[in-house]
């Protein structure tokens, strides 16, 4: 330096390996770079990216996902009706009661029980509650109603995880996927309940409102048919009747109201609804909409395409492949009721469901599914596949639940 000694700074400086001077070097310009920028007002510029950085790095999880608990019930000749619904719902974030009533024979029950300690996935999970001990269900009466609440029960006491109740028979069929039903649930508020409902009987009114019946399921061991004890009675005063459909999905918290019954309600109309004439159709609609804590929660649809005759008689149609297109455009999850094997359910496995009838394993493809073949091991319960089944779904719940309607018609 033509004789002039350096300086302390330019000595250390010097001193320095060469990749220690090039981070030296990089530092000096990186605050010539900030003095720049504040200079000409750019700092808050780069304030707010790393500011988006952290936002994005503290973006909020997801919604949890739900677990739905499913009863499914069956009756004389249904065994391998419900053996297949069951395989058709199966999903192992899900719980499942499964029960076929008294009028079953015992070696159908055994068989049933056996199947399913038999089911390697079943074993494993285990998720899925045989009712052992069959109750004696009358479609029209009340037994019915005390079949669910037994369910429902059960479900209660042994798991304190799951969201949802919803109720179907071996006559039901999924139109969409588990991993549909659970990704599009999990967008809900978990206080909605699905209630078919209207508060004008119509014709009920004086055929279902005013007869008392007596279901011989109460009290007898062999199934018979309801009769009829006069004479009539008037329609209460002390609560308004309401009636729909006899299937629904219901929240943990309204199912707790039912069964534990911390207020009357419940224990006065199941009472009461003990002489109704179809019973099901009613008992929930008219404790849902008649509780405040519960009756703006209500959406005013079953989740279920049913064809039905005009006025509906008893039962509803058997669904045919006639019905494909009609069942696919209601956007519903589930459907009702069909024949065993009716070549339509063949056509909702391939078509909607994805499932191969052909494997050993005929569980409904899903993000959980692993192993050869295809579902025959569980892998990761939380990991959902949605497919065009969450689309029709989507657009359902932004009719009955995201819609104005949801909190104008309420229980009305």
């Amino acid at each position: 330096m033509h004789g002039e000694s350096a300086s302390p700074k330019q000595r250390s400086l010097l001193n320095l390996p060469i990749m220690d001077q090039k981070w030296a070097l990089s530092l000096v310009c990186f605050a010539l770079l900030l003095i720049t920028s504040a200079n000409l007002g750019l700092v808050p510029s780069v304030r707010s990216f790393f500011s988006h950085q952290t936002k994005t790095t503290n973006a909020p999880a997801p919604p949890p996902i739900p677990r739905l608990a499913y009863l499914i019930s069956g009756s004389k000749g249904d065994l391998d009706k419900l053996w297949r619904t069951l395989h058709a719902l199966y999903h192992p974030r899900n719980y499942y009661v499964v029960h076929l009533d008294l009028e079953s024979p015992l070696p159908e029950r055994s068989e049933l029980v056996s199947r399913v300690g038999n089911s390697s996935i079943f074993k494993q999970m285990k998720n899925v509650y045989v009712i052992r001990k069959a109750n004696l269900v009358t479609y029209r009466g009340p037994t019915m109603v005390a079949n669910t609440l037994h369910a429902c029960a059960i479900l209660l006491k042994k798991k304190k995880n799951w969201d949802w109740f919803i109720n179907l028979s071996a006559s039901d069929y999924p139109l969409m996927a588990q991993d549909d039903i659970l990704h599009v649930f999990s967008s809900l508020p978990r206080n909605v309940n699905f209630v078919e409902y209207t508060s004008k009987l119509g014709w009920k009114a004086g055929q279902r409102g005013k007869p008392i019946i007596v279901d011989p399921g109460l009290y007898m061991t062999n199934k018979q048919d309801i009769y009829w004890a006069g004479p009539e009675r008037e329609l209460p005063t002390a609560f308004t009747l309401f009636t729909g459909s006899a299937w629904v999905a219901l929240t943990r918290d309204f199912v707790e109201y039912c069964v534990w019954g911390w207020d009357n309600l419940p224990r006065t109309l199941l009472m009461y609804y003990t002489n109704f004439l179809s019973s099901p159709e009613g008992y929930f609609q008219t404790v849902i909409c008649n509780a405040p804590k519960f009756s703006q929660t209500v959406a005013n649809h079953d989740l279920h395409f049913i064809s039905w005759d005009n006025p509906p008689k008893q039962h509803p149609h058997s669904l045919t492949m006639e019905d494909k297109e009609k069942m696919i455009l209601s956007k519903a999850p589930f459907a009702r009721k069909f024949k065993h094997n009716e070549s339509v359910l063949d056509a909702i496995d391939a078509e909607l469901l994805g499932r191969n009838m052909n494997e050993t394993s005929s569980f409904v493809p899903g993000g959980w599914c692993k192993g050869t073949p295809t579902c025959s091991e569980v892998g990761d319960i939380a990991h959902l596949t949605p497919g065009p089944g969450a689309q029709r779904l989507v657009q359902l719940m932004d009719k009955i639940v995201r819609s104005k309607t949801f909190h104008e018609n309420q229980c009305k």
